[in-house]
């Protein structure tokens, strides 16, 4: 069983107990081309897919081989499936995480969000789970994660997604590994608070239900009410919450992430704002660094 290696057991205590802060390197799909403009590489520099991913993959090496990332201040890095199968310095890129860099690997294993429904997009359907399970297991990876969106403040809908995230959750767990369940709501419902009211609502239960050796984490949208989500960050069966940056700029995610205590960071493009293509080495790994102490300090006031 993974659960019983050492390794599963390192690396659990180290999300559980370490200061840090979880770097999303997971944009895919959709979202790659607009990753890859901030960086500086314009649209039509590849023509297919296959070299689209070939330039994101050299992007995200560049992250990870830079002497500033590291496990002193990183927990753990989200990939996707893409950068999961390819290698960084000859090394699978989950084993070059943690033998080198001793960040925790993470898999985002959903496939996108369905339509709209009640205010909310819930996951695709997810029929492939299982065999992308097996992968995971034989690359050494840790916990998985998995994203839906909330438009509105419906309970209705939120249940729905909450029940969803869990009902997947609990299949990741029998597997052996640690899901983050990512109900985002968006940054510009108009009702936001309420809609946090209601997902914090619906999450209670769900992880009352959970047993004694079911553990989760949750990755959640810095809330409008301060420390909203304490009785998350102390519950016994969820291992850490980090906070996604939905689309706020860096610095005001670092505002609200220090006001809410015992969350972290798991930023995506508040982590590489104003890396470039065009940087020296000597630049880029000055300001990734900056980047990397900015999010750190604000995770762990």
């Amino acid at each position: 069983m993974r659960r019983e290696t050492g390794e599963f057991k390192e690396q659990l205590e180290k999300m559980r107990t370490q200061p840090g802060f979880i770097a999303a390197l997971d944009q895919s799909g959709g979202s790659t081309p607009g990753a890859l403009r901030a960086y500086g590489i314009k649209d039509g520099s590849w023509s297919n897919e296959e070299q689209m991913f070939d330039l994101v993959h050299q992007m995200r090496t560049r992250i990870i081989t830079s002497p500033v990332f590291n496990g002193d201040r990183i927990l753990g890095a989200i990939l996707f499936e893409n950068t999961v199968d390819r290698e960084v310095d000859g090394k699978p890129t989950a084993a070059y995480l943690w033998d080198v860099k001793r960040v925790v690997p993470f898999l985002k294993v959903d496939k996108g969000l369905a339509a709209e429904s009640s205010g909310v997009q819930l996951l695709k359907p997810m029929p492939d789970l299982p065999a992308l399970l097996d992968k995971a297991g034989a690359k050494r990876i840790f916990g998985t994660k998995m994203r839906s969106f909330i438009k509105q403040a419906s309970a209705g809908g939120i249940k729905d997604v909450v029940g969803q995230q869990f009902e997947i959750a609990r299949q990741i767990i029998a597997a052996g590994f640690v899901p983050i369940i990512e109900p985002e709501v968006d940054i510009h419902c108009p009702e936001k608070a309420k809609a946090e009211a209601l997902l914090k609502a619906a999450i209670q239960p769900q992880l009352d239900a959970l047993t004694e050796d079911q553990l989760v984490m949750l990755k959640l949208t810095l809330p409008e009410k301060d420390d909203l989500y304490a009785e998350f960050v102390s519950h016994p069966k969820v291992v850490r919450v980090v906070a996604l940056s939905g689309g706020y700029s860096r610095d005001e995610g670092n505002r609200r992430l220090r006001r809410n205590h015992g969350v972290v960071a798991s930023f995506s493009r508040a982590l590489v704002e104003g890396l470039s293509i065009q940087q020296s080495d000597a630049e880029y790994n000055r300001l990734l660094g900056a980047s990397i102490q900015s999010i750190f300090e604000a995770s762990n006031t």
